[in-house]
C-alpha cells in the first residue's frame, strides 16, 4: 500500500464500505478489517461461494447498491489502495503516543489531525482463533454494527428458537430455513421481511406475532410522508405476506414456548394497550421454528475501551461522525440503529471526514450535504419507529421464577429477583456479581438488557479490556503486522 495517512476501518457492513471507498479515493491507505469472509455485514450478507446460489438478488433489495459497493471494493483493493483483511475479528484497540517530530511551528500545523498518536488494531485470525494481528492506523472508524436484543419468555431456550435476524443470515448465507412452519414474533420492522423471506423460501410462516400497533405510526404522519420510498417499502412487504397467505396478529405477544427435545408449539395471547396479556385469550400454533427479536443494539465495546462518550447506547459523534476521542469516527448502527440506508449516509460523511482530517484540513460541508440531509430524515424518520415499536415493561411480568435469563451461566429469574428484592442489587453490576449474569460466553450481550429490565434499572455500559475471548497465548506474546 502507498505511503501516506493511514486509516483502519473496523467492519465492512455498508457503513464500513463506503467509508473506505471514499477515503481510499481522496489517497487515504485504508485497511478494511472485518470478522466475515466477505465484505457486505449482515444486509449485505452473501451465500457460501460453494453454495453455487444462481440469483442470489432474490434475498436482498438495494442490490445495485450492493454491486457499486462491492466492484468499487474490488477496485481499490487491486490498485493497492485498501487492504480488505477478511476473518480478522478485533479484539482490542489501542491508542499509542507518538512523540512528533516537527521542528517548527508551520510543519506542526500541516501535520495529520491524528498526529500525536497512533492506533493498534488488535485482531485474531486463523481457523482456531490462535494468532492475532496489529494493523497500525492514524485514524480509525467504528463501523461494528449492532446485534439482536431478545428478551426472555418460557421456553426461549429450546432448540428451533433463533433471533429473528438469524433466521435471515441462514438463510441469506447458508440457503437453510430454520425449519418447515415458522411463527415470526417480537416487535419491530425487522420481522415483516424476515417472514417474507422464510415464506418466499419455502417455509410455511404460520403467523407473524407483532407485539406494537402499527396504526400508531399515524401519530407520526409528517416524518412518515417525508420517506415515500419507506412507506412504499413496507407496502411491498405486506402485499408479499398477503400472497403468501401470513396472517399478521398485531398487539400479540408469544408468551411460551412448548417442546421436549425441541420447538413443537408457541403460545400466543393478546396484549392490551399496557403490553399485558388479555385474560383467556391465549391460543396454540403448532410449528417447528420461531424467529424472535425486539429491536436491535448497537455494538460498542470497542468504543467504549476506547474512551468515546455514549449517548444512552449510542456512540456519541458530531456532524462529521467522530467522537470525543481525537482520531476515531464512528458510522452505521453503533451510532444508533437505522439501517442500510442510514448507515451509508454516515459512512460517506466519516469517509469524506476522515481523508480531509487526516490531510490537515477541515472538510468541505457541501461535498456531504447529501449525505448529512439524508442522515437528518433518516434519523428523525427512525425515532418515530422507535417510538412506536419499544417493547414495553409489562413483559416482566409474563416470566416465570424457572425462566432462564442468562443462558451461558444458567441464570433463572429467580436469581435476579432475590439478587434484587432480598440482597439490594439496585444496577446490573450488582446483580452479575451476585448471580454470574453476564459473566459468560457472550459477556451479557443476550442477557443485558433483560437483566436490566427485571432489576428496574437501565442498561449501564460496561468498558471491558477486550471485545473477543482471547487465548493467553496471544497476550504473552508480540504480534503480527499487517500493513
Amino acid at each position: 500500500m502507498s505511503e501516506g495517512p493511514r486509516l483502519a476501518v473496523i467492519g465492512a457492513g455498508p457503513a464500513g464500505l463506503v467509508a473506505a471507498l471514499a477515503a481510499a479515493a481522496r489517497g487515504v491507505a485504508v485497511t478494511l478489517v472485518d470478522a466475515a469472509p466477505d465484505a457486505g455485514g449482515q444486509f449485505y450478507r452473501q451465500p457460501a461461494a460453494g453454495l453455487g446460489a444462481r440469483r442470489p438478488q432474490a434475498l436482498h433489495h438495494q442490490w445495485r447498491t450492493w454491486e457499486r459497493l462491492r466492484d468499487g471494493l474490488a477496485a481499490h483493493v487491486a490498485a493497492g489502495r485498501i487492504a480488505h483483511l477478511t476473518e480478522h475479528h478485533v479484539w482490542c484497540v489501542e491508542r499509542e503516543s507518538v512523540p512528533r517530530t516537527a521542528t517548527s511551528a508551520s510543519a506542526a500545523a500541516s501535520a495529520p489531525a491524528s498526529s500525536s498518536a497512533t492506533f493498534a488494531v488488535h485482531a485474531l485470525f486463523g481457523p482456531e482463533q490462535e494468532e492475532s494481528v496489529a494493523v497500525r492506523a492514524d485514524a480509525v472508524l467504528l463501523a461494528t454494527g449492532g446485534y439482536e436484543k431478545v428478551l426472555p419468555f418460557p421456553g426461549w431456550t429450546l432448540p428451533g428458537v433463533v433471533t429473528a435476524g438469524g433466521a435471515q443470515a441462514m438463510l441469506k448465507s447458508g440457503l437453510v430455513l430454520p425449519g418447515r412452519t415458522a411463527v415470526v414474533a417480537g416487535t419491530g420492522p425487522l420481522l415483516m421481511p424476515v417472514a417474507v423471506g422464510l415464506a418466499a423460501a419455502g417455509a410455511k410462516v404460520a403467523a407473524l406475532v407483532e407485539s406494537a400497533d402499527p396504526t400508531d405510526l399515524v401519530r407520526h404522519a409528517r416524518v412518515l410522508a417525508a420517506h415515500p420510498e419507506k412507506l412504499a417499502e413496507g407496502a411491498r412487504h405486506a402485499a408479499e405476506l398477503a400472497r403468501y397467505r401470513v396472517r399478521a396478529h398485531t398487539r400479540h405477544a408469544v408468551v411460551a414456548a412448548h417442546g421436549t427435545d425441541r420447538l413443537e408449539a408457541v403460545t400466543v395471547a393478546a396484549l392490551d394497550t399496557d403490553g399485558r396479556v388479555r385474560e383467556g385469550s391465549e391460543w396454540r400454533i403448532p410449528c417447528d421454528s420461531l424467529a424472535v427479536g425486539h429491536g436491535m443494539l448497537p455494538h460498542t465495546d470497542l468504543a467504549e475501551t476506547l474512551g468515546c462518550r455514549l449517548d444512552g447506547v449510542n456512540v456519541a459523534v458530531d456532524d462529521e461522525q467522530r467522537t470525543d476521542v481525537p482520531g476515531v469516527w464512528a458510522a452505521g448502527e453503533t451510532t444508533g440503529i437505522g439501517g442500510a440506508a442510514l448507515s451509508l449516509a454516515e459512512g460517506r460523511i466519516a469517509g469524506l471526514s476522515i481523508a480531509a482530517r487526516l490531510g490537515s484540513r477541515a472538510p468541505e460541508p457541501r461535498s456531504y450535504a447529501r449525505a448529512a440531509k439524508a442522515r437528518a430524515g433518516l434519523r428523525e424518520f427512525f425515532a418515530a419507529v422507535d417510538n412506536v415499536f419499544a417493547p414495553t415493561d409489562s413483559w416482566v411480568e409474563r416470566v416465570g421464577d424457572d425462566t432462564l435469563v442468562c443462558r451461558c451461566e444458567e441464570v433463572p429469574v429467580a436469581a435476579i429477583r432475590e439478587a434484587v428484592d432480598e440482597l439490594g442489587a439496585g444496577d446490573v453490576r450488582t446483580v452479575k456479581l451476585l448471580t454470574r449474569a453476564g459473566m459468560g460466553w457472550c459477556q451479557g450481550r443476550m442477557c443485558g438488557p433483560a437483566v436490566a429490565g427485571l432489576a428496574g434499572c437501565a442498561p449501564t455500559p460496561s468498558r471491558r479490556p477486550f471485545a473477543w475471548p482471547v487465548p493467553l497465548g496471544v497476550l504473552a506474546r508480540e504480534p503480527g503486522e499487517r500493513p
